[in-house]
């Protein structure tokens, strides 16, 4: 499985943006999503995962009531929607795709991952 993060771009805080996952096969509709971040000079970290039928979603306590994770299944893509955008959310944001349906928060509970796009918020 090939995913392919998009969405990221420049943008003032207060903003929004929209990421985009797209999967190249349709085996990421059987399996939970998630997104993540690295920061420059940190580690990377959880941001949301959602589960492979959409019903469960988790989020970070850093983004709860700012960002948004759904997925359409019918065409292989998950979408973080992030609103109110602030300074520290910048990064590089990385979605893969875990090794069971139910939406993990660790590293470790993923076994594909996209190759990262980038999001600077500025203050």
């Amino acid at each position: 499985v090939q995913l392919q993060a998009s969405g990221g771009g420049l943008v003032q805080a207060g903003g929004s943006l929209r990421l985009s996952c797209t999967a190249s096969k349709r085996t990421s509709s059987n399996n939970a999503v998630g997104w993540f971040r690295q920061a420059p000079g940190k580690e990377r970290v959880f941001v949301a995962a959602i589960s492979w039928r959409g019903g469960s979603t988790v989020y970070a306590d850093s983004v709860k009531g700012r960002f948004t994770i759904s997925r359409d299944n019918s065409k292989n893509i998950v979408y973080l929607q992030m609103n109110n955008l602030k300074h520290e959310d910048t990064a590089v944001y990385y979605c893969a795709v875990g090794r069971g349906s139910y939406p993990g928060q660790t590293d470790r509970e993923y076994i594909y991952w996209g190759q990262g796009t980038e999001v600077t918020v500025s203050s």
